[in-house]
């Protein structure tokens, strides 16, 4: 299994609206890329200088499918709005053994 972690920071305009459509955005992957196995969206309640906003757990059975999922345009959709609201994020990508 290939896991695929993301966290986000959003900019503070419209900050809960964004990160609220971001969400449902992200869940709705789920079943329209074939490659998603799971998809955990969570976001942060507690106020701390290190805290992230909005973090994503994604599982693929295969390094093709985190690849594919890259480049699904339902994924691209979500990548673009999220891209316009957040001032960055981090993510880690590894292989489930």
């Amino acid at each position: 299994m290939f896991v695929h972690i993301v966290m986000f920071k959003f900019r503070e305009e419209n900050k809960e609206a964004n990160i609220i459509q971001a969400k449902q955005m992200l869940e709705n992957l789920l079943g329209a890329v074939p490659s998603l196995r799971s998809m955990d969206v969570g976001v942060n309640f507690i106020e701390a200088d290190r805290a992230m906003d909005l973090s994503i757990i994604a599982v693929f059975e295969s390094k093709e499918g985190l690849d594919a999922y890259e480049v699904h345009p339902e994924h691209q959709k979500v990548v673009s709005f999220i891209k316009s609201v957040v001032e960055y994020s981090k993510a880690v990508d590894y292989n489930k053994m």
